[in-house]
Parts: structure tokens; C-alpha cells; sequence
């Protein structure tokens, strides 16, 4: 295995401080996924420089001169606060000839779009959630609220992360509807999306790679036996508070008693719309399986969340890589995606 110099791409609030070695401490946690994957890329034997990148690239650009990175290891989540523009660095890096881990910027584009990306599975007749989009800014008309099938989730058009997401995103009827369109509209000042309900339960499949793919042991996200409809759906704090999870009864696990034949047909369905939405690199794909055993697509999430705990590196660790091992798997892929363009 070749060192590299890696280039480690961070929001300026999110640098891996050196001085941070508490794993309880609230600083330690807010950085906990650049402080692994820093830790993993030294361990690894690479030279790391942290480029903190906000709303100009002459960070990057600096670094590039006076560096000459062979990768960027990308953990930006948007550019200037703007989820939608994440994808521009990644395009500039190609320009100036960096490789870079994660996802390619179209499939970036595509995914980030929860409509399109709908639309475009939806072509290949694969299932996804009937949905409508609400504009930001715009008067809802009245054409959009017709026969529409409640209950429905409503939520961010482009923001991962559950943001946004909480029990009053489960609307059954116009008025809802139209209360939580406001609250969304007010709240992240962008598109809205409103998509159908779908009662089953809640999968979410890795997958990792360019053109060969492999399929991660499915986890799941468990809920209370009692739980009713509306409190069965992953809100911001079921995903991001452990406290709240285990105060209401749900946790994250590997999925257990899937139906003879499902995961194989899981896996296959998980490369079909990891190849349709053009993506590389890695992604989480979030499915919901229905009482009749069919697997609806709810979005998909390229350059997911890769903290040792998280559900992509869990995952891998099932199938049989170490934390360090995942980290190289991805500076490699990059690598080998910057050589088809």
C-alpha cells in the first residue's frame, strides 16, 4: 500500500482538533467523524492536511500549489451552508485534477434531489413513495392537493440527515399538510417534498464501489412494538439522540428474519438504484419493506456518515473490514474513479 498525501476536506466548525481526546465531550462529538477519519488516515500511514472549506475554494486551491495532495477526502456536506451546491467542489477538484473519495458530482446532483431521484427510479420501475414538491416561495395550488394518499411524510427537498423530520411531519389530511408545507418553508427556506407513508419496516443497505459493487450486511432501524404509525419513522432526533432512541424503545440493528429470497433481492435491488442514480464511491440506501414484501425506495445517500459507529462503517465491519480497511477501501476507489475520466 502506497502513503498518500491526503487532503481531508472539513466544514471550518468540524476540524478534528488535535487537543480533543474525550469521546463524551459535546466538542469531541460534534467532530467524532473527522476525528476517525483522521486518525484512521494516520494510522494508515498517510501524510493528512485538514483544508477547512466554507464559501470559497482558495483553500483548496492553495493546498493543491503548495502541496500537491494525490486525494481529497471529502466531508463537506454542502458549500456556503447550501446543501444543493455540495457537489461544485467535488466538480472543481476533477477540473484541477485531484481524485477524491465519495461519489462522483453528478450522482451527487442526482441523489441530493429527493424528486428527481424519485423520478428517475420510477422510470426503471423501481418503487418509490407517490410524492408531490412544493416550492419555496411559491402559492400551493390546489391541483397538487388532489388525491393525494395520506397519511404522508413531509420533508426537505435536498437536506440529508433527517433534518426537518419530526413526529409533526406525519400529516393525514390537507390542513396538515399545508401547516407543516409552511413550517418547512420557514424553517430550511427551500423545495419541500410530501411523499406517501409507507407502514413497514425501515432498511438501510450499503453499498460500495464504481463499476464492481458490493452489497453491505442490511441494518435496520427497529421500532417500539407499540409505537403507532407516526411515531414509526426516523425524525431527527431518533437518528441523531441516542437517549431519545432508548427512551422510546427503537435502536438500530442488523437486520434479523427478512423473508426467505428478500435479501437477495434486497441486494439486488440495491445495485440497480445505486447504478441508476449514476452514483460512485459509496452510498446508504434507506428502503422500506411493506406487509406484502415489496421494497420501496425512500432516498439514497451518497457519502453517508462514515463514523466507526455509524451504519456504513458497521456494516462493512460485518463484512469483514476493519475501520482502518474501510477508510483505505474509499482513498482506493477514489483513486480509481479519477482514472475513467
Amino acid at each position: 500500500m502506497k502513503k498518500r498525501r491526503v487532503m481531508m476536506l472539513v466544514h471550518p466548525e468540524m476540524e478534528p482538533l488535535d487537543h480533543l481526546t474525550d469521546p463524551k465531550a459535546a466538542e469531541y462529538l460534534k467532530r467524532e467523524t473527522e476525528i476517525d477519519v483522521k486518525r484512521a488516515l494516520l494510522s494508515l500511514g498517510h501524510e493528512v492536511r485538514v483544508v477547512c472549506v466554507h464559501d470559497e475554494l482558495i483553500p483548496i486551491r492553495k493546498a493543491i500549489s503548495e502541496w500537491r495532495p494525490h486525494i481529497a477526502f471529502n466531508l463537506l456536506e454542502d458549500f456556503a451552508g447550501n446543501g444543493a451546491l455540495d457537489f461544485y467542489v467535488v466538480s472543481y477538484l476533477h477540473m484541477a485534477g485531484i481524485p477524491c473519495t465519495g461519489c462522483n458530482p453528478r450522482g451527487m446532483m442526482i441523489a441530493r434531489d429527493k424528486a428527481l431521484s424519485k423520478k428517475i427510479l420510477h422510470y426503471h420501475r423501481i418503487k418509490v413513495p407517490e410524492f408531490r414538491v412544493f416550492p419555496y416561495g411559491k402559492a400551493i395550488k390546489a391541483t397538487k392537493l388532489k388525491r393525494l394518499p395520506y397519511p404522508m411524510i413531509v420533508k426537505s427537498l435536498i437536506e440529508q440527515g433527517s433534518v426537518g423530520i419530526s413526529q409533526a411531519s406525519y400529516v393525514m389530511n390537507e390542513s396538515e399538510l399545508r401547516d407543516r408545507i409552511a413550517q418547512l418553508h420557514d424553517m430550511t427556506e427551500g423545495d419541500v417534498i410530501a411523499e406517501q407513508y409507507i407502514d413497514g419496516r425501515e432498511l438501510y443497505v450499503t453499498v460500495i464501489g464504481n463499476s464492481r459493487l458490493e452489497v453491505m450486511p442490511i441494518r435496520e432501524l427497529v421500532f417500539d412494538k407499540q409505537a403507532s404509525k407516526e411515531q414509526r419513522i426516523a425524525t431527527y432526533n431518533v437518528k441523531w439522540n441516542d437517549k431519545y432512541r432508548e427512551r422510546i424503545g427503537f435502536k438500530y440493528q442488523f437486520a434479523k428474519g427478512l423473508p426467505n429470497g428478500t435479501q437477495n433481492r434486497i441486494e439486488r435491488l440495491a445495485r440497480r438504484i445505486y447504478r441508476k442514480l449514476l452514483l460512485s464511491g459509496y452510498a446508504r440506501l434507506d428502503l422500506r419493506l411493506d406487509a406484502q414484501g415489496d421494497a420501496y425506495v425512500l432516498e439514497a445517500n451518497p457519502n453517508a456518515a462514515i463514523t466507526h459507529d455509524d451504519d456504513v462503517a458497521l456494516a462493512a465491519k460485518r463484512a469483514g473490514y476493519s475501520y482502518q480497511q474501510l477508510i483505505q477501501r474509499l482513498i482506493n476507489l477514489g483513486l480509481r474513479a479519477h482514472q475513467l475520466y
